[in-house]
């Protein structure tokens, strides 16, 4: 049996470093190059995508579609496609509930979540699945460094194992970002780092590690905070910490490379004084 045309829907840091497992594992690979940066683009020629230039044509061309986009676009990128007829998997960090939502515009939908880093080698990363058809996308990635977890034959229950992660890995670092600018605003920072070094040691290099990610993809959690607080509701759970984790994220300033490295001298500078 030939392998099937995949369309990836859009190629950022971890959509790029997914088709291009797809890729490796002799999959064509599709993206639409039509209203992208020129960023976009070159990560999409480095992981050896197809250009199809519009999403209209991927649609028509593919028989899977992968979505891995910001949250907060995850059902804009679904309506893009019209009512898919091949096989959909939305691989976003959305709620349940969001998630059964995309599961109504298209025809055989994936539930999916993604755990770790952008996958480049075996054991970093899982792709969480679950739906009727999770099992024939988790054979899309047999034999690739993407470890696929299928969880149940329930569309939601992924995102439901994405959303639970996160709200530790994300929801802690916006805590740190949170209390670091508390200690800051009463003058107390050099103290409270100190007690730290005695009392908590790994706390200093997660507040710093924080406040990279933060100023790299920040912007594009607040929309994930937001889907989690949206699933701690619907649970009849708190849903208050991860408002509030949107809202630190949502402050944080959006910062390249070279701004965050000058701005962690500056701290470290102060923290040395």
């Amino acid at each position: 049996m030939s392998e099937p045309v995949i369309g990836l829907i859009h190629p950022g840091e971890m959509g790029a470093a997914v088709g291009k497992v797809l890729r490796d594992r002799g999959h064509t690979v599709l993206w639409a190059s039509k209203g992208r940066s020129e960023e976009t683009e070159a990560r999409a020629e480095q992981a050896g995508l197809a250009d199809a230039g519009t999403v209209e044509k991927l649609s028509r061309i593919s028989k899977v579609i992968l979505s891995i986009c910001p949250p907060h676009a995850a059902l804009g990128v679904a309506r893009s496609v019209g009512w898919f007829e091949g096989l959909y998997i939305d691989a976003n960090a959305v709620s349940p509930a969001t998630a059964r939502e995309v599961a109504t515009l298209v025809s055989n939908f994936v539930d999916g979540g993604i755990v770790g880093s952008p996958p480049r080698e075996a054991g970093t990363t899982r792709l969480y699945l679950s739906g009727p058809s999770a099992g024939e996308a988790a054979a899309l990635f047999e034999g690739t460094p993407l470890d696929t977890r299928v969880v149940s034959g329930d569309p939601g229950d992924a995102s439901a194992v994405k959303m639970a992660y996160a709200a530790w890995t994300k929801g802690t670092a916006a805590m740190l970002l949170a209390i670091r600018a508390l200690a800051r605003a009463e003058g107390v920072e050099d103290a409270l780092l100190d007690e730290w070094r005695l009392s908590q040691p790994k706390l200093l290099d997660r507040s710093e590690s924080a406040a990279r990610s933060a100023g790299r993809k920040g912007w594009r959690w607040v929309a994930e905070m937001e889907e989690i607080a949206a699933t701690f509701d619907a649970a009849d759970l708190p849903d208050g910490f991860h408002l509030a984790a949107a809202e630190v994220f949502r402050r944080s300033p959006r910062l390249d490379d070279a701004r965050l490295d000058e701005v962690l001298r500056e701290i470290t500078a102060e923290e040395a004084r």
